[in-house]
């Protein structure tokens, strides 16, 4: 042992407690669960922050990723490339995310789960709705925070005009918590925010008029609406999720086929399919499959079952939903970071963190902008003071010996401040024209408008929420869009789920359901059948 160290004895018991709390608490709050006001986690707000400071706007060419990679590793976020690309990746995915953040050119992986391409071979760059999450930014809006070694300032959270956390949801696994939140339509989220700053004693089903429930990027059908009303009533619940299927009869041999167009969320369609064909098919756990096909392309999903002569497709599709991955269940966990901290969110919980997170924005960026326009107000009434004395002025500096001694004349001469003495011995000669001097009356009444407008909006709350309203019209207008996911009712047991037996199908009983399904007219729905 050295001089002047030391051993101190501890308790094993009190330190391993210690340093599991301080890395837990690490996990939570850095690294695993989103931030409820713009509902990204640090390295997602990193990834998009290290964009914009590169440049790479919507409006300009793609920068490789691992340009970004590099930016954010090497200003934000000591921890693996993996991680940074990961999390870029996913922002890319139109399967993943409702609305992406980020535009990706090349190969970023697919809906059948195939692994996106090295850093080295794609391109990024930001969307516009990524920049609606960080406009206002540069009006110190948040709060900026030291990066991880004191040299740089990183935003703590983003100014986002988008409720992102409803829009996007969010899943994560920290210590102890999983936090595993749903996407939504940004048209209904927009008119649901609406509603409740209009009515801050709105309930849970005065918001579902306008947020009908889950909106995937992957469509689908949610089969009832309890799961989804206890999810938002109480953060926790179960949502079931179907794929959108449809029945197709071939007019010439009457054969039928099973036609699967959209999957469930976060569903591998090629290991849905191989398990269709290894599982289910081969193993004989559902009958009446004659073949299995995938034709999707570019354009969209469509997954083919091919049903046996002898089979009811309507029966066979309802065995897929109970034995395949046509039908799951998405789990909802609505836990996001309020202030630092966990907490178990309801719908109208997540509506009210972001309209009091956007109110703080809008104040902070009128302060801003207040303060500005005082500046830029001040120094052109030292120009006009400049202008209305322009023969004293002139005959001023060309007496003056030096810039100092021509700054101090003005001061003590016309009473200006040193700013407005600054302006003036900085000012263009083009400026004493006419023309030019009308412009910067012009301009200094309408500052004077402004200011007026800025101090009534810091003075009356209606106003500023008037203004987060026509901010949620503007984004609504920009880049809403229709439902993807259907929502049915979960009606009464008509799933048929026991398929007629092969061997028996001649039996009295079998016989009257076939032949009773094979009159049903045509233009009606026949029983069980998913259109």
């Amino acid at each position: 042992m050295a001089d002047g160290e030391k051993i101190i004895p501890i308790n094993i018991e009190n330190e391993m407690r210690t340093a599991y709390i301080d890395y837990s608490m690490s996990v939570i709050v850095s690294r695993a669960l989103p931030d409820v006001r713009d509902g990204l986690k640090p390295v997602h707000r990193r990834v998009l922050f290290g964009m914009q400071e590169l440049g790479v706007s919507s409006s300009r060419p793609y920068k490789k990723s691992a340009r970004i990679v590099g930016e954010v590793l090497g200003k934000f976020h000591p921890h693996g490339d993996g991680s940074v690309y990961d999390a870029m990746v996913r922002m890319a995915q139109d399967w993943s995310l409702r609305y992406p953040l980020v535009d990706g050119q090349g190969n970023f992986g697919s809906i059948d789960g195939d692994p996106p391409a090295a850093m080295r071979y794609t391109a990024v760059r930001l969307r516009k709705i990524a920049e609606e999450v960080m406009a206002d930014l540069d009006k110190e809006t948040v709060d900026m925070r030291p990066n991880f070694d004191d040299t740089l300032e990183e935003p703590s959270v983003m100014p986002t005009r988008i409720p992102n956390l409803l829009v996007n949801g969010a899943a994560g696994i920290a210590v102890g918590m999983a936090t595993n939140m749903p996407p939504h339509n940004l048209n209904e989220v927009c008119d649901g925010t609406i509603a409740y700053i209009d009515n801050r004693e709105i309930d849970t089903a005065g918001l579902m008029e306008h947020i009908k429930g889950p909106d995937f990027p992957t469509g689908g059908v949610i089969h009832g609406i309890e799961g989804v009303r206890e999810a938002y009533e109480t953060g926790r619940g179960r949502v079931v999720l179907r794929s959108k299927a449809h029945i197709e009869e071939d007019p010439k041999t009457g054969r039928e086929t099973i036609v699967v167009t959209e999957v469930p969320f976060q569903v591998n369609k090629a290991l849905m399919l191989d398990k269709a064909v290894s599982e289910m098919v081969n193993d004989k756990k559902i009958e009446g499959i004659s073949a299995v096909d995938d034709y999707s392309d570019r354009q969209g999903i469509r997954m083919t079952y091919e049903v046996k002569r002898e089979a009811m497709a309507s029966v066979v599709l309802n065995q897929l939903y109970k034995h395949s991955a046509n039908q799951v269940s998405f789990s909802v966990n609505s836990i996001a970071l309020v202030k630092g901290r966990p907490v178990i969110l309801t719908l109208k919980d997540m509506i009210a963190n972001f309209v009091e997170h956007r109110h703080d924005v809008v104040v902070r960026r009128t302060k801003f902008d207040l303060r500005k326009a005082e500046e830029r107000a001040h120094i052109l009434e030292g120009l006009l003071i400049a202008l209305d004395h322009l023969d004293e002025v002139i005959k001023l500096i060309r007496a003056s010996q030096t810039p100092d001694e021509a700054k101090d004349g003005l001061m003590s001469q016309f009473g200006l401040s040193e700013i407005q003495s600054r302006a003036i011995l900085d000012m263009r000669l083009q400026r004493l024209t006419g023309l030019e001097r009308d412009k910067i009356k012009d301009e200094y009444q309408a500052l004077m408008e402004l200011i007026e407008h800025l101090k009534a909006v810091l003075a009356d709350e209606g106003l500023r929420m008037e203004i987060i309203k026509d901010e949620l019209r503007e984004v609504k207008e920009k880049f809403g869009d229709k439902r993807r996911t259907q929502i049915v009712a979960a009606g009464g047991n008509m799933s048929m789920e026991i398929s007629l037996p092969t061997t028996q199908w001649w039996s009295p009983s079998a016989i009257w359901v076939i032949s009773s399904a094979r009159r049903w007219p045509s233009s009606a729905r026949r029983p069980g059948r998913c259109r």
